[in-house]
């Protein structure tokens, strides 16, 4: 059979480690890691014989198991977990049989299995933001002292350097790592029984079995051990999505810049190896940053829909939790891809500091009119300096010449060197200072 799902309108993850981490096999094999860990947590806990607990992780294959058929055998039961403890069950010996899956309900190893797979996936997600972090400190540090004209509104403001933009740039993806570290560190297991009560657990082993149970599960994962069930308190998704399309937005950043300033008018930047047209041979476009700015625009999407999840009836939602498993998948993948893509940008991007210095001189000295405001203003005051300079503007901009010809002979002015005060790369603040401040943080 053909796979149904190889990525092929999906370029963004595909070949990213992501994808492979959220696959269907990385889903199920998360799927029997959770059933046999919580046989094994039973073995340590006295409540199953030490036998059952090998017994079910040998079983515990994913290589033994059919993924095509448990997915149309799901639809039975509306989840995949009741035909994999089928299988699972028929796969070991009649002594271990009666401890598989024993006390539990579908949605605790489906939730613990979807928060393996996060911790999993958001690993790989870590180190590709450490390799972005990194590219972006050394151009950060290179280009510290680079002027370039800043942008607002898509017109010329002040001048700023590219270190400071670049600075800005791993600021965000350090933010980024800062949120997806702390809630892959809070990813909790999930038991909790039919009704979140672990009620089976006492009746099975006696009263209090089952929260030393929660533990032992936790510690056999190497998940957090959550306070209480959450079947419905959604918390942990929610996070989640918090804090993967913060990452794609955060990314989404650095590949809008970049797409703006790889413009073939602007060319201030360009990808190291851009990709290629199907018509146009002189092409190299922007493709990383393309697909990093398709994943930002739709991770918010995803987001919107496990948000959507957080308001679950009763103790077992119909459809608020069904609808987050494909949503959580999409944003570990877009996450996933976008960092790789970032990674990948950030490492080979191309800077051309002339077109830089050049563009800074289009307006003729215009960019740095607040700089100049500010210094008549201490000789005639704010009112008369605004409008010295809103005059010259206007003379410049019609054709009378660079700014500091307009001003020659300016009383406001006199004495003063206008060839100095108009050089934009003179005017950039503390954009160095800031770019030194912001490679501190680690």
């Amino acid at each position: 059979m053909h796979e149904s799902d190889a990525g092929l309108l999906a370029p963004g993850r595909a070949g990213s480690a992501a994808e492979t981490a959220t696959g269907d096999h990385a889903f199920l094999r998360a799927l029997l890691d959770a059933e046999a860990a919580l046989t094994r947590a039973r073995s340590v806990s006295g409540l199953a014989p030490a036998g059952a607990g090998r017994a079910v992780t040998e079983a515990a294959d994913p290589d033994r198991f059919d993924v095509r058929e448990l997915a149309l055998r799901a639809r039975s039961g509306g989840n995949p977990v009741i035909p994999l403890v089928a299988a699972l069950t028929a796969a070991v010996d009649e002594e271990a049989r009666p401890f598989v899956h024993r006390g539990a309900t579908s949605q605790d190893i489906l939730d613990t299995a979807a928060m393996l797979v996060a911790s999993r996936t958001l690993a790989l997600v870590l180190d590709d933001l450490g390799r972005t972090a990194d590219a972006l400190e050394l151009l950060a540090a290179g280009h510290r002292d680079t002027p370039m004209p800043g942008r607002t509104l898509t017109q010329h403001a002040v001048p700023t350097t590219f270190g400071l933009k670049a600075a800005g740039w791993r600021s965000l993806v350090l933010d980024a790592r800062d949120r997806v570290r702390a809630v892959r560190g809070a990813l909790p297991v999930q038991l909790g029984g039919a009704a979140g009560t672990l009620a089976a657990f006492s009746a099975a082993d006696g009263d209090g079995a089952g929260l030393g149970l929660v533990g032992a599960y936790a510690r056999e994962l190497g998940l957090a051990e959550p306070l209480l069930p959450w079947h419905t308190l959604r918390t942990p998704v929610a996070d989640l999505a918090g804090a993967l399309a913060f990452t794609a937005g955060a990314l989404g950043k650095m590949a809008a810049d970049v797409l703006t300033l790889s413009r073939t008018e602007i060319a201030e930047l360009a990808e190291g190896s851009g990709g290629g047209s199907s018509a146009m041979p002189h092409k190299a476009n922007p493709v990383r940053a393309t697909l990093i700015a398709a994943a930002a625009r739709r991770a918010p999407g995803q987001a919107a829909t496990l948000y959507g999840s957080l308001t679950a009836e009763d103790e077992r939602p119909a459809g608020a939790w069904h609808a987050e498993w494909e949503p959580l998948r999409d944003l570990l993948r877009l996450a996933g891809g976008a960092a790789r893509d970032a990674a990948e940008l950030a490492e080979g991007l191309r800077v051309f500091p002339s077109a830089m210095r050049s563009h800074l001189g289009m307006t003729g000295g215009l960019i740095v009119s607040e700089r100049l405001a500010a210094v008549a203003a201490r000789r005639v005051g704010p009112a008369r300096a605004k409008e010295i300079l809103t005059e010259a503007a206007r003379r410049a901009r019609d054709g009378g010449g660079p700014l500091s010809d307009v001003l020659a002979g300016e009383p406001a002015f006199e004495g003063l060197d206008l060839a100095d005060l108009t050089d934009p790369a003179r005017y950039t603040g503390c954009a160095g200072p800031l770019t030194d401040r912001a490679l501190e943080r680690r």
